[in-house]
């Protein structure tokens, strides 16, 4: 049984969806939340290829915490289609203290289970996740 300090598992649910985005192009992304009853990291939502920034930043509540897997399509300097793999760990500032060290804590165990990120954000509100901060670390 994972306890506060070994982080929380994830749901193979939440692997297969990492999965689907990483390599078959299926979610634009993935927001993932600490379901503490069952003390493991679940999918909350994912979005459609077609779905845009907006839709993503939306996504994330604005008084709680959240991981979220997004991938950022861009075009290089040189006309080369790229895509980059963004973690996002998502702590507002105005979320509860114990969701704050929750997701913490466990975010390392997350992060091993789910291999293959470019970047990586730590942001407590909007600005620091915004699309130019994305396209400035793509680049």
């Amino acid at each position: 049984m994972p306890n506060a300090s070994s982080g929380m598992g994830v749901a193979d649910q939440g692997k297969n969806a990492f999965l689907e985005l990483k390599r078959k192009k299926v979610h634009r992304y993935v927001i993932f939340k600490i379901d503490e009853m069952k003390k493991e990291v679940v999918v909350e939502k994912t979005g459609s290829p077609a779905e845009s920034f907006d839709d993503f930043t939306a996504s994330l509540p604005e008084n709680d915490c959240r991981y979220a897997v997004y991938d950022f399509d861009f075009v290089t300097s040189e006309n080369c289609q790229k895509s980059k793999i963004f973690f996002v760990h998502w702590s507002p500032a105005t979320s509860r203290i114990r969701a704050k060290m929750l997701y913490a804590t466990s975010k390392d165990a997350f992060k091993r289970e789910l291999d293959g990120f470019h970047y990586e954000i730590q942001a407590t509100d909007p600005t620091e996740v915004d699309l130019e901060v994305l396209k400035d670390r793509a680049h």
